[in-house]
């Protein structure tokens, strides 16, 4: 996935694997139903992550079930609603899971299963100095999370600040599709 992307392994399929990952689909889908209107979601908590940005998806984030994340899994309470922008309005198209950094691979199949779902981290993040900010969004970023710069060592030479992992463990899902692959297809989470 890129210098700046690190996934969880797929596992072999266990018992119960299907299953359990169907009833967080399932859930899921009762979350897409209740906050289709993303107004509903603005009004209970969710803020937009950097709206200034253009993106292909918005990630509409509730801090407080974030925070909840980091404790315990609950398929009711994503960490985010991903809409995509069409004019002026918002289309809700998936969820998006958390779970803390220190996470092993092992506690991450406790929530889901990597049989069906691959988690994933951004990593080799550099952050521009202050008043560079345009050399993380341009085209042939140098800074941010598609930017050049990949390892501590440049990332000073640069003037930057590092940080080896950003955000947390991340997972996300578009419930509304039939077919699994495209429920929880990883392409899909990185097309933007």
């Amino acid at each position: 996935m890129g210098p700046h992307m690190k996934m969880s392994a797929l596992r072999a399929v266990q018992p119960g694997d299907a299953e359990k990952a169907q009833q967080v689909v399932v859930e899921a889908r009762g979350v897409m139903e209740k906050y289709k209107d993303y107004h509903v979601a603005l009004d209970e908590g969710f803020k937009i992550f950097h709206p200034e940005v253009p993106q292909k998806q918005y990630h509409f984030t509730n801090y407080r079930y974030g925070f909840e994340a980091a404790f315990k899994f609950n398929p009711e309470h994503p960490t985010s609603l991903l809409y995509e922008k069409i004019g002026d309005d918002y289309k809700l198209a998936g969820v998006m899971y958390t779970a803390p950094k220190r996470f092993s691979e092992d506690d991450l199949n406790q929530r889901i299963p990597l049989s069906i779902a691959q988690w994933h981290e951004h990593v080799n993040f550099c952050k521009a100095p202050e008043g560079r900010r345009q050399e993380m969004l341009g085209p042939n970023p140098k800074f941010g999370l598609k930017g050049s710069i990949t390892t501590q060592q440049e990332c000073d030479a640069a003037g930057g600040e590092f940080h080896p992992i950003i955000f947390n463990w991340m997972v996300h899902l578009y419930p509304l599709e039939k077919d699994p692959a495209q429920i929880w297809s990883v392409d899909r989470q990185h097309a933007d």
